[in-house]
């Protein structure tokens, strides 16, 4: 029930301290709140401890008094009235985010703006946001705890860590293969890290911030994924690992990648920043090798505003992961925690002198790339709605490739393939512009754009054309042909959740439309 149901609308409504009060039917209830003559309130023992539950059963079911009718005793003391409170201040949460969603303008064609990416955020949201800012534990926390554990849930994994973005988790990813503890297996500086010149920078930066050589290979056209084909003939003696993306969410060849990475004894680092949820022979992507990644930017299939994640079955490793998340120490008590091993002052680690505090002992050059429980508590809610974004997205994907190919757009753009067994958790729809396509790729785009259909490149396209990696040491193993193809040609739109079938038939005429093909209405 509202704050206010039941009320007169001219009443204002006052602050009032929560309090034990006895009805005039003998009922023993806690006031919530004054307004004007009245009380708002639910019956509950006043012998009985008021828990979390019972503040929200009970709110759920308050109702209006006249005032006169109680007899008011003692205000709830601390911490008695913490779980009431924090009820009362999620329900008007709750309200708002309600009336906020309701309040989004109907999509009117050639003039509503298309995003090619967003978030789908609400009441269960705001709500753990709520919650986790009432803590005021600000970094990470009990959320960070239960968010971490249910990301190692969903990939069967020994362990998964929080960081501030998928970026951060590519870096704590192939920084963890660089640790001593992997003894001849660890990667040195020099090593070389097979991966696609086609794509995401921050894949890539990580094999260049750890004094790696980077080897480029080229990508398949139609997946806009690594040629697997070109791996193997691109190892040297000193390649050691393969990092690579499952591009827009679209599986890898990752059986073919790991037969290779199985019989040259290369690691392999799996970014599934774009594909979370997405499967391969019915497993899921980022459980094939030995490390994997998430994002969850806004962008992306759930969202903590900034974050990402690495996960991983080896324990070993994500015992390092967390070390280079966690500034390179030793030590692997959490936040506000000390002496978890039992031995704080009893280490000899180095150099050091013996019974050096273990909390300031460093085993790693890390970072500090943790997060807040803020962040945690709204991935949290997100994460529990993640069938159902996986789900938004295959069906948008696939409505807006079949309104193209209805409409003649394939003619001249080649939409996306899948390998035989993938499932993919859509990130974006891929297009490539055809060598007969009447227009360029660039003049396309820019009509979109123009008709308010929001379009994206294929990231940062063929990397060794980038102004920065003019100065930057590298080895490129194959012709690199197609990823200048999906540089010059490829562009994506979006089919996120917040995307209805109104703007997917707008987006697949309006392309279709300025392509010239027929529309087979």
């Amino acid at each position: 029930m509202s704050l206010a149901s039941g009320l007169s609308e001219t009443h204002q409504l006052r602050p009032s301290t929560p309090c034990r009060a006895t009805h005039q039917d003998g009922r023993e209830w806690v006031v919530c709140q004054q307004v004007g003559e009245h009380v708002l309130g639910f019956a509950f023992p006043a012998t009985q401890p008021l828990g979390s539950n019972d503040a929200e059963q009970g709110i759920a079911r308050m109702e209006a008094a006249p005032a006169s009718a109680l007899t008011l005793g003692a205000p709830l003391s601390w911490p008695e009235s913490d779980p009431l409170l924090r009820a009362l201040t999620r329900q008007r949460a709750r309200e708002h985010a309600a009336l906020a969603s309701q309040a989004r303008a109907p999509f009117v064609p050639g003039q509503s703006k298309i995003p090619p990416s967003g978030k789908v955020v609400g009441e269960p949201e705001v709500e753990n946001l709520i919650e986790a800012s009432l803590d005021l534990w600000l970094t990470a926390g009990r959320f960070s705890d239960q968010f971490e554990a249910a990301i190692a849930r969903t990939f069967g994994a020994t362990r998964a860590i929080a960081v501030n973005s998928g970026s951060s988790a590519n870096l704590v990813a192939l920084s963890t293969l660089t640790s001593p503890q992997l003894g001849t297996r660890a990667l040195q500086p020099g090593d070389e890290v097979i991966t696609a010149a086609a794509g995401f920078p921050t894949t890539v930066n990580p094999i260049l911030q750890n004094g790696l050589v980077p080897v480029f290979v080229d990508s398949d056209l139609a997946t806009g994924n690594i040629d697997p084909a070109l791996i193997e003939v691109a190892i040297s003696p000193r390649t050691k690992a393969i990092m690579a993306a499952h591009t827009l969410g679209n599986p890898m060849d990752m059986r073919e990648i790991m037969r290779i990475a199985r019989k040259h004894g290369l690691w392999v680092v799996e970014d599934c920043c774009d594909a979370f949820g997405s499967t391969l022979d019915g497993q899921l992507c980022g459980t094939f090798g030995d490390i994997g990644t998430l994002s969850f930017y806004p962008a992306h299939h759930i969202t903590m505003g900034e974050g990402g994640a690495v996960f991983s079955r080896d324990p070993l490793l994500m015992k390092i992961a967390e070390s280079f998340r966690d500034w390179g120490r030793d030590c692997y008590c959490p936040p506000g925690k000390d002496n978890t091993c039992g031995k704080r002052f009893c280490w000899k680690l180095g150099q050091l002198p013996e019974g050096y505090d273990h909390k300031y002992t460093y085993s790693h050059a890390g970072y500090n790339l943790k997060i807040t429980d803020m962040q945690a508590a709204v991935g949290l809610a997100q994460l529990q709605r993640l069938d159902g974004f996986i789900e938004a997205r295959k069906h948008n994907h696939a409505a807006l490739a079949q309104a193209l190919r209805a409409h003649g757009a394939d003619q001249h753009l080649l939409l996306p393939e899948v390998l035989p067994g993938a499932d993919p958790s859509w990130f974006g729809f891929l297009m490539v512009l055809k060598p007969n396509a009447p227009c360029t790729r660039n003049a396309l785009t820019a009509y979109l754009e123009q008709q308010g259909i929001g379009t994206r490149l294929l990231f940062a396209g063929n990397l060794t054309r980038q102004p920065y990696f003019a100065t930057q040491r590298h080895r490129v193993a194959s012709a690199l042909t197609q990823a200048d193809i999906l540089m010059e040609q490829a562009f994506w739109i979006g089919i996120w959740p917040g995307i209805d079938s109104a703007q997917i038939d707008y987006m697949a005429r309006t392309t279709a439309a300025y392509l010239g093909t027929a529309w087979n209405d």
